[in-house]
């Protein structure tokens, strides 16, 4: 079991850059395609407000849907899994296990074996090569 972070939204807002905090406190969705990278090198994709690891690069693929997409988590530990029935949708939420920041959506649309798609928004994200 991951220790859980817990700070008040003002202190979120010191933390995470405005767009961070809009999608990752506030549960909103960034803009398709409107990720400037593509980080494929060997690292490891960390959580933006709490530096949890949460996806390998080598299980990121090319979904075609305008967000960075992951096959699997790094550990299952580290996310959770919630029920989203918001602008009259019903989907899988995906937030960070020690921040509850939320990440992105989860979707059975993914590659073999699991079939998994992990759409996480890419601010809520921080890209750090392997040493």
């Amino acid at each position: 079991m991951i220790k859980k972070i817990k700070k008040t939204e003002k202190e979120w807002q010191k933390i995470l850059m405005p767009e961070q905090y809009r999608v990752m406190r506030q549960r909103e969705t960034e803009s398709p395609f409107s990720c400037a990278w593509g980080k494929h090198e060997n690292g490891i994709y960390y959580c933006a407000a709490c530096d949890l690891p949460l996806f390998y690069a080598d299980a990121k693929f090319e979904s075609g849907t305008g967000w960075p997409s992951y096959f699997e988590p790094i550990d299952k530990n580290n996310i959770e899994e919630r029920e989203d029935q918001s602008f009259g949708m019903r989907r899988t939420e995906v937030v960070c296990a020690r921040c509850d920041s939320h990440l992105g959506h989860i979707f059975n649309d993914g590659p073999p074996p699991a079939g998994k798609r992990y759409c996480i928004n890419s601010v809520a994200v921080v890209f750090k090569l392997n040493q």
